[in-house]
Parts: structure tokens; C-alpha cells; sequence
């Protein structure tokens, strides 16, 4: 019997379906015959004790008698050294990997495994919004629809898509609108840590367990017990950690480097990449188990240039938290700088969109204006005056290539003189702000006959 990763979903028109397997126990004797508890989460636990997922007050039932783990291959029974055993189909097991139907007896109380799926029908969102994350394009409002029904779940998901699209917002968003929302949100960047040290950034480590370690520390899976464990950018994850992780995502249990006590945690995962994890599979990156764990639910975000009626809302979004940061000077934007910046392709996504709009609303404050403006702005369209094209004309006389190259010359050309201007023909301090080499800003200076006498270094 497989576990939530053989997930499957299927779309009719604009609605989506997605079938979440699912795994129930049913008591079948005594007073609470027909109860049905269902086995929602990675570890289940079996006992007398209320401390237990399902608690059985019969005195053949040991304190805690047992546990179900939810592994990729299915749910793994594990008698957790019980008085009077735990039996599968009438033999005895110390762990076997459970069957539909099969009845467990614990003590002398019996439960049927029942399998199901939670099917989950979600339409695209009435709101433009879900927790931080907003747009109003179709595929944005699918998204914010789905994750409507699944936040209050506790299924894995994983975010694919460019750098720069908001999968941390998205992933911030889903802890918010669940029930772990007032426990931790632990993020780790995968591809920021050093290789040797991210096992112990994962699962901590105890004094002494290597060179440097002079205290005991607490990993990211500790700290995020009770909460959700966000690991951004896991197709960076070594190859030979993947078991290790597939291993504690499995059962919910691990412990710390150099440690001897076994460690158990109630988390929810969210996983994000910028990779083509598939590929990554398929090109032997990244291992297969590992990839399915994490793809209960997978979702794609789109990069801005294909829903750039996000622009405008996503525009006002991020003004409005400039503003907030400095109430006495407000800005609002102009619309021939909101016309530039929905010409844009955005190879940044969002992420340039708001350094940008950070940058002009610094320029706009500095020159005394009350809106960002489209020579602050300094992305979208060539201007009227360049040489053979326009906004919305193209010589029909042209090649694609030389159009383009025309229109590369004329933004390029804008760029800079705006970009001088903005620092009074202070060539370092203008590659500074635009994080460019200063050789080389001052070679499209001369290029382009911008200030060629007048630059200061």
C-alpha cells in the first residue's frame, strides 16, 4: 500500500482535481466499534496513553503499544516493545509494511486498515490575493485556489520555477493560512550552505561531534518542530545527504551529528527549486525516492513575463511597503513609467520588479517628485526619438535581428544617460547603484558620446 506520494491530479476546463492518498484505522470490536481515525500524520502512534494519536483504554493495550510511519513505499507498522504484542493478519510483528484491509490486532483490540483518497476539487480563487502573494492572471488565481484547500493539510508541497518568482512568499503564505501558523517557519537555503556543513544546519549536532562544534546546537528540523520546515532550493542538496533526508522526512525522526538519542519531530515540509527536478532525476542529480517524497503536491510558478496583467497589482503591492517604510514622503506611479515597466520581460521576476521599484522610488524622492516616473524607471520600450522605432512601429524594411539590435541600442542608451544623470556624471557612484563594472559604465559612456569630458570618478 503506498503512501501520499503516488498523489495524481487531473484538470477539466478550469477546475482541478487533485487525489490525495489517504490511510484509516477502524476499530472493530467493544464500544467504539466502527470508529474510524485516520492516519494523518507521519508518525501515528498506538497506546493506551493519551499522549497517542489513537488511544485504546483496554488493559491488554500497552502505554504505547505501537507506530504506523509513513514511508514512500506505504505505512510501516513497528511494535515499540509491547506486553502482549502486535500481531498482523493474526501473526505476531516486531514491523511489516501494512496491506489494504489487513487487520491489526493490538492487545485484544482489533483495527482494519482502510486506504482511501481525499479527493480535493479546487477552481481557480475569487481573491487576487493569498496570504503575501497576489495577482489577478488566471494560472496565479488557480494556484492561490489550490492552496485554499491544501494549507490546512499537512501534504508536502513543492514549488518549481525561475529565481525571483515569489516561492518563498507562496511558501510563507501556506504555513499562515494553516494550523501551524503560530509555530516556527524555519527556512533553510540549501544552496547557500556549505556542503560539508549542512548536515548539521538540517539536524544539529552535539559538543565535540567534529572541529569546531564547541556546543551542542539545534538543527533546522528541531527548530521547526510543531511549525513548517520551508527547504528552499533543494536541487542543491548533495547527492549523498538525499538518503538521509528521504530517510527523516519518512519516518520524522533523526539525530543530531554525533549524537546516539533519537530525535522525533511533527513538521510540515515545503520544498522549492529553481531546477527541473525531473531532470535531475532523469540525469541521475537527484534521487528519484527523494523527488516523489516531495512532489505530493507540485506547483509551478509562472515567470512574470507570461502574466504581466500581474504587473499593475503587483506594482501597487510593493509601493505600498516602500511607502510604509517612509510615511512622511509617499510615492505613487506615473503611467508612462507603468507602461515601461509592463513592457518589461522581467528576467529577475518580481524580485527585480521591486529592486527596481525600490531604486526609482529612491530617485523620485531625491528629485522632489511625489510619483516614479518612466526616467526612473529603466526597463521597458525605447523611447519615441529611437532611431527607426517606436512603441508601437517597426520599419517594416528591418530584419528581426536589426530591429532588435536597434531597440537594444536605444534602451541602452537611455539607461545610462538616465542612470548618470540620477548621480551627477559620478561614474563610480553610478556603477555602484547599478552593480556594474565601472570600466565598463564608462565605456558606454563614450559609446554612446554621454557626458564623455564631464565624468568624475
Amino acid at each position: 500500500m503506498t503512501s501520499e506520494s503516488s498523489q495524481t491530479s487531473t484538470r477539466h476546463d478550469e477546475q482541478r482535481i487533485i487525489e490525495l492518498p489517504r490511510c484509516s484505522l477502524v476499530i472493530l470490536g467493544g464500544q467504539k466499534r466502527g470508529t474510524e481515525h485516520v492516519m494523518d500524520k507521519a508518525v501515528f502512534r498506538v497506546g493506551k496513553s493519551a499522549e497517542n494519536d489513537l488511544v485504546l483504554e483496554d488493559q491488554t493495550v500497552s502505554r504505547i503499544h505501537c507506530e504506523i510511519v509513513r514511508e514512500t513505499r506505504g505505512y510501516l507498522l513497528r511494535d515499540l516493545g509491547s506486553t502482549n504484542g502486535t500481531l498482523i493478519d493474526g501473526a505476531e510483528v516486531r514491523e511489516a509494511y501494512l496491506k489494504p484491509g489487513a487487520v491489526i490486532t493490538v492487545g485484544k483490540v482489533e483495527l482494519k486498515v482502510r486506504p482511501f483518497s481525499q479527493r480535493i476539487e479546487t477552481l481557480p480563487s475569487e481573491s487576487d490575493r493569498f496570504g503575501q502573494a497576489v495577482g489577478k492572471s488566471l494560472v496565479m488565481r488557480e494556484i492561490f485556489g489550490l492552496l485554499e484547500r491544501l494549507s490546512a493539510t499537512d501534504a508536502t508541497v513543492l514549488l518549481g520555477g525561475e529565481t525571483g518568482t515569489g516561492k518563498d512568499v507562496l511558501a510563507r503564505s501556506i504555513h499562515q493560512a494553516s494550523g501551524r501558523e503560530h509555530h516556527p517557519f524555519i527556512v533553510v537555503d540549501c544552496g547557500a550552505v556549505v556542503g560539508s556543513l549542512i548536515e548539521s544546519e538540517l539536524f544539529g549536532h552535539e559538543k565535540g561531534a567534529f572541529t569546531g562544534a564547541a556546543a551542542m546546537r539545534q538543527g533546522a528540523f528541531e527548530l521547526a518542530n510543531g511549525g513548517t520546515l520551508f527547504l528552499d532550493e533543494i536541487g542543491e542538496l548533495p547527492l549523498d545527504l538525499q538518503p538521509k533526508l528521504l530517510r527523516v522526512l519518512e519516518t520524522r525522526s533523526f539525530r543530531r551529528v554525533g549524537g546516539n538519542r533519537e530525535l522525533t519531530v511533527d513538521i510540515r515540509v515545503i520544498a522549492a527549486s529553481k531546477r527541473n527536478l525531473k531532470m535531475e532525476v532523469e540525469r541521475g542529480k537527484f534521487r528519484e525516492d527523494l523527488f516523489f517524497r516531495l512532489a505530493v503536491v507540485p506547483i509551478e510558478v509562472p515567470p512574470l513575463r507570461e502574466r504581466r496583467e500581474d504587473i499593475p497589482i503587483l506594482t501597487e503591492t510593493l509601493l505600498r511597503a516602500i511607502n510604509s517604510q517612509d510615511r512622511d514622503s509617499p510615492i505613487g506611479i506615473a503611467r508612462d513609467a507603468l507602461e515601461a515597466l509592463s513592457g518589461h520581460d522581467w528576467p529577475g521576476n518580481v524580485r527585480e520588479l521591486r529592486n527596481v521599484l525600490e531604486r526609482a522610488a529612491y530617485m523620485a524622492r531625491a528629485s522632489g517628485q511625489q510619483e516614479v516616473k518612466a526616467s526612473h524607471v529603466p526597463v521597458g520600450a525605447p523611447p519615441l526619438e529611437a532611431p527607426g522605432v517606436g512603441p508601437r512601429t517597426f520599419d517594416p524594411e528591418k530584419s528581426y535581428r536589426q530591429t532588435k539590435a536597434d531597440w537594444e541600442q536605444a534602451f541602452e542608451k537611455r539607461y545610462v544617460s538616465w542612470l548618470l544623470d540620477a548621480h551627477r556624471g559620478n561614474i563610480s557612484a553610478a556603477a555602484r547603484a547599478a552593480d556594474m563594472d565601472r570600466k565598463y559604465l564608462h565605456k558606454l559612456a563614450k559609446k554612446h558620446g554621454l557626458h564623455p569630458s564631464g565624468l568624475k570618478n
